[in-house]
């Protein structure tokens, strides 16, 4: 559980005196509710009949189903609650992250939640629910898009900075995403229990990300020349086999890759024509 700053535990025991409800099970279910993102909880406690989910809107499942005064109450406290997280600035994530495993076949989701870090001169509700936590990413940046951990290993994705930290082990490695717009993750099961990422691109390729700190390995020297989604120059040789001449697949696949980015608009129908010729030509 997150610690409650003055305010917070404040407001925890004012909620529960309103609402009938003890400040431990007030706890238990605003951290349900923030879990959820402020319009969902999934939560267990005596107090609410056992489990039970509530989402926004009215959907309220209670272990005590027929207890109709109780289902009562436990909305109401939800209600508020939501209310109460969505005027915490950067408490609840903004982003449209999807989480999913691959590999396995097991179906192990990420926990996405945002950190607790208002910025100054920002009181949300008058002041924060929670004292701030340490941000292990580093103090150079702030407000990550969403966050997750699993198994040991943790991100936080920053969109507007470009940047995307991975904690594995205790280390920290920061990458620069350059134009991907990462908005999916999923962590291969079995023994490496790698993280991946989804972008506009498809699956994205941390080797391929420069490397701006942390990982063992020096910054690397990025030019926007080389970012992944950039077309090749359309006078770059085709590529030759290995006695020093185009084969016939290595020249259909490039045309392959041409047409690729004739259809993202990287390049004319012109250009495209012209070195499809000048390929073909080769054969």
């Amino acid at each position: 559980m997150r610690q409650l700053s003055p305010a917070g535990q404040q407001a925890v025991d004012d909620i529960s005196r309103r609402h009938g409800f003890s400040s431990d099970a007030v706890r238990a279910m605003l951290d349900a509710v923030i879990n959820g993102n402020g319009t969902m909880a999934q939560f267990s406690h005596h107090e609410f009949g056992g489990s039970g989910q509530w989402m926004a809107g009215g959907m309220l499942m209670l272990g005590d189903m027929f207890n109709h005064g109780l289902k009562s109450r436990v909305d109401a406290l939800c209600q508020e609650l939501s209310t109460l997280v969505a005027n915490q600035p950067g408490l609840l994530q903004t982003g449209s992250f999807q989480s999913q495993s691959q590999g396995s076949g097991h179906n192990d989701s990420y926990q996405q939640q945002g950190n607790w870090n208002p910025p100054s001169g920002q009181s949300g509700t008058g002041s924060s629910l929670f004292t701030p936590q340490a941000d292990w990413w580093g103090p150079e940046l702030r407000w990550p898009n969403s966050t997750g951990a699993q198994n040991g290993v943790r991100y936080a994705y920053f969109a507007q900075a470009h940047r995307l930290a991975i904690e594995t082990g205790g280390h920290v490695t920061i990458y620069d995403t350059l134009d991907h717009q990462i908005g999916g993750v999923s962590q291969q099961q079995g023994s490496s229990g790698t993280l991946s990422f989804t972008s506009q691109y498809g699956t994205v390729n941390l080797s391929s990300l420069p490397v701006i700190s942390g990982g063992g390995r020096q910054p690397d020297a990025w030019s926007p020349s080389s970012s992944p989604s950039s077309p090749a120059p359309m006078n770059s040789p085709a590529p030759a086999a290995a006695s020093g001449t185009a084969s016939e697949s290595d020249i259909f696949a490039t045309i392959e890759k041409l047409a690729g980015l004739r259809a993202k608009g990287f390049i004319s129908d012109d250009e495209f024509n012209a070195k499809k010729a000048e390929l073909l030509s080769r054969l």
